[in-house]
C-alpha cells in the first residue's frame, strides 16, 4: 500500500494511509465499467483517460513559473492500488457476469481481469419495485420496516470494512433512476426521517436508506443519479454532524456535458437562443428504467435545469426569455450502452438573424461515467480527510461532475463547466495553502 505525501500538503489534510473501500449500490453498467477499468489500469492494461485525478494537472503560481504538477501529486489522494470494492444489487450476478451482460467492455479485456471481478459478489440490496418499476431481482433484503433495512446496510458497511481491511470508506450510488419524489415533512429533520422509516413512509426511497446508513456510519456519500436521496435537510444535517461529506446529483456524461460546454460559449458571446431540442436513444438498463414516465420525470428535471441556470433568462430576457427547451429519451435495445444524442439548437445573432447548430453525439454512456465515479470517490475521500471540508456537508466544488449540482438552501447551482473547473481547482489550491488563480494576468505587464 502507498502512503501519498505530496510535499506541499499542510496539517489541514490528513494523509491517505491504508486502503480505501468503495461501496456501490447498483452493480450495473456504470459500476462494472468503473471497477473493471480501475483493475485494468492497475494491471497496466489500460489508461485512465477521462480522469482528472489521474491525468489532470493544476497550475500553481504565475504562468511564467511553469509549475503544473499532476493533481494526484499535488493533493494526497488514495492510490489506485489501495482501492477495494463491494456493492449491492437485486440481481445476484457477480461483477464479471454483470459486466458481460452490460456489454460495455470487450470480452478480451474482461477475461484478463476475470478472477478479480468474479470475487465481487453483490450483497442483497435494499430494493422496492415501486421506485424502479422496470427492474426486479431476487437478491433483496427483507425487514419489518425501512429502519430495519437501514440497520442491515449499516452492518454490511461494518462487515466490509473489517473483512477488507479498509481504513476509510466512500459510498457512491451507481443504481437506477428512481421515480420522481419531492421533499416532504418526513425529510425535514433526522427525527422525522427516522420515524418515517419505521412507519414505512412511501417518501423514503431505497437510495435514501443507503445514504442514511452511510452517513450514520460516517461514510461520505456521492449520488450519481438524479434521485432526491441526499438533497434533503435531514441528510445535510447528518452529513455535517458526522463529518461525512455528500455530493450529487446525476453523473454529467453525454448530452448534458455538451450543453454545459456549448451554452456558456453562446452566453459569453451574447448570442440569443430561441430553442434547444434534445433527444436520445439508449439501450442499456438505464434506458429501460427511463421508459417508466415516473423515472423519466426525475431525469428530465435534472437535464432541463441546466440551460436556465447557465443562460439566466431573467438577466438576459432579450436573448433567452422565450427559450423553448425539450428533452426526450427513448429506449432502443440494439444500441446497448452506446447512446446517441441529437441536439438541434436554434440561435440568433446580430440584428436578430437566425442560425442553427446540429450536434450528433455517439457516446458511450458508461465509458464517460466511469472516470467520473473514480474522481468522485477519490475527491470525497480527500474531503473527508480535510478539516475545512469534512464538516460542511455539500461539496459544491465537485459540481464539475454532476448534472444537477447540490447547493445550500437559497443558492442557485453553477452549471457552467468552465466555472465549475475553476471552482474545483481553486478549492484544491485553497485547502493546500496555495494562491488562487484569477486569470487576471495584469501582473505580467507591470
Amino acid at each position: 500500500m502507498t502512503d501519498t505525501k505530496p510535499a506541499n500538503v499542510t496539517g489541514n489534510i490528513a494523509p491517505a494511509k491504508g486502503k480505501l473501500g468503495i461501496m456501490i449500490p447498483g452493480m450495473g453498467a456504470v459500476a462494472t465499467t468503473f471497477v473493471a477499468g480501475v483493475e485494468a489500469v492497475r494491471k497496466g492494461l489500460a489508461s485512465p483517460i477521462g480522469s482528472l485525478t489521474q491525468m489532470g494537472t493544476i497550475r500553481l503560481g504565475k504562468r511564467t513559473d511553469n509549475n503544473s504538477p499532476k493533481i494526484k501529486d499535488f493533493v494526497p489522494l488514495a492510490d489506485l492500488n489501495d482501492l477495494v470494492f463491494a456493492g449491492w444489487d437485486p440481481i445476484p450476478d457477480d461483477m464479471y457476469v454483470a459486466a458481460r451482460k452490460a456489454g460495455v467492455l470487450e470480452k478480451e479485456t474482461l477475461e484478463q481481469i476475470r478472477p478479480f471481478l468474479e470475487s465481487i459478489q453483490p450483497m442483497p440490496a435494499v430494493f422496492d419495485q415501486q421506485y424502479v418499476k422496470k427492474l426486479d431481482g431476487p437478491n433483496v433484503k427483507k425487514g419489518a420496516n425501512k429502519m430495519e433495512l437501514a440497520e442491515q446496510v449499516r452492518q454490511d458497511i461494518r462487515n466490509f470494512k473489517q473483512s477488507s481491511g479498509a481504513d476509510r470508506l466512500v459510498m457512491i450510488w451507481c443504481g437506477s433512476t428512481e421515480i420522481f419524489l419531492t421533499r416532504g415533512p418526513a425529510h425535514e429533520t433526522l427525527e422525522s426521517f427516522e420515524k418515517a422509516m419505521v412507519a414505512n413512509d412511501h417518501s423514503i426511497a431505497p437510495s435514501m436508506i443507503y445514504a442514511y446508513a452511510a452517513l450514520k456510519e460516517g461514510v461520505p456519500f456521492a449520488n450519481g443519479a438524479p434521485n432526491l436521496t441526499v438533497d434533503l435537510p435531514c441528510m445535510i444535517q447528518l452529513s455535517r454532524d458526522n463529518k461525512a461529506p455528500v455530493c450529487g446529483k446525476d453523473f454529467k456524461t453525454g448530452q448534458t456535458l455538451i450543453k454545459t460546454i456549448l451554452a456558456p460559449g453562446f452566453k459569453a458571446r451574447m448570442l440569443g437562443m430561441s430553442g434547444w431540442f434534445s433527444t436520445n436513444i439508449l439501450g442499456n438498463r438505464d434506458g429501460e428504467v427511463l421508459e417508466d414516465p415516473e423515472s423519466f420525470k426525475t431525469k428530465e428535471e435534472s437535464k432541463l435545469s441546466v440551460l436556465e441556470h447557465i443562460l439566466q433568462p431573467d438577466v438576459y430576457p432579450e436573448l433567452y426569455k422565450d427559450l423553448y427547451h425539450k428533452v426526450r429519451i427513448n429506449y432502443y435495445p440494439p444500441r446497448g450502452d452506446n447512446k446517441e444524442g441529437w441536439d438541434s439548437i436554434d440561435i440568433f445573432g446580430w440584428m436578430g438573424y437566425p442560425m442553427q447548430i446540429k450536434v450528433d453525439f455517439l457516446c458511450r454512456d458508461s465509458i464517460l461515467a466511469a472516470p467520473i465515479a473514480l474522481d468522485l470517490v477519490l475527491f470525497m475521500d480527500l474531503a473527508a480527510r480535510t478539516k475545512e471540508l469534512q464538516g460542511i456537508g455539500i461539496q459544491e466544488w465537485l459540481s464539475f461532475y454532476l448534472k444537477s449540482p447540490m447547493t445550500p438552501a437559497g443558492l442557485y447551482p453553477e452549471h457552467d463547466l468552465f466555472i465549475q473547473s475553476m471552482k474545483l481547482k481553486n478549492t484544491l489550491r485553497h485547502i493546500s495553502g496555495e494562491n488562487l488563480i484569477t486569470h487576471l494576468g495584469l501582473e505580467y505587464y507591470d
